[in-house]
């Protein structure tokens, strides 16, 4: 179907009218000619963007984003498994580091209930 203004594009792809003209000016959605005066949108492109709403909530990137997309279109599955490794691994990294930071809050948070007097040892950590 051809005939979703970009108000109601946005709405059904739950994004703003100006991340859909954001994700336009980047290439990651095609801006349709005018017809009338009004472009007209697909139901592809509500579904492109919740691709890139996905794809971003995973971590990728913009241009990592658009190449998964250059490469649906060819079928390059290696660089799409290269791609999501790499964002395995930045995930991994991601995780570490949470886990260390839990581990330092939760070691300050115990402290600052055993120590009756004196400055909050949270509160002095991140000084």
């Amino acid at each position: 179907m051809v005939d979703l203004t970009i108000g109601t594009l946005a709405a059904q792809a739950g994004v703003g009218v100006e991340t859909v003209r954001f994700y336009q000016r980047k290439g990651l959605l095609a801006v349709p000619a005018r017809a009338g005066g009004i472009r007209r949108y697909s139901t592809a492109d509500v579904e492109r963007i919740r691709f890139i709403k996905r794809a971003q909530a995973a971590g990728f990137t913009l241009s990592e984003i658009a190449e998964l997309i250059a490469l649906d279109a060819g079928e390059d599955r290696a660089r799409a498994r290269e791609l999501a490794g790499s964002r395995i691994a930045a995930l991994d990294e991601k995780i570490e580091e949470l886990k260390q930071a839990r581990a330092s809050l939760a070691r300050l948070a115990r402290e600052c209930s055993e120590a009756g007097q004196g400055p909050c040892p949270i509160i002095a950590s991140f000084e």
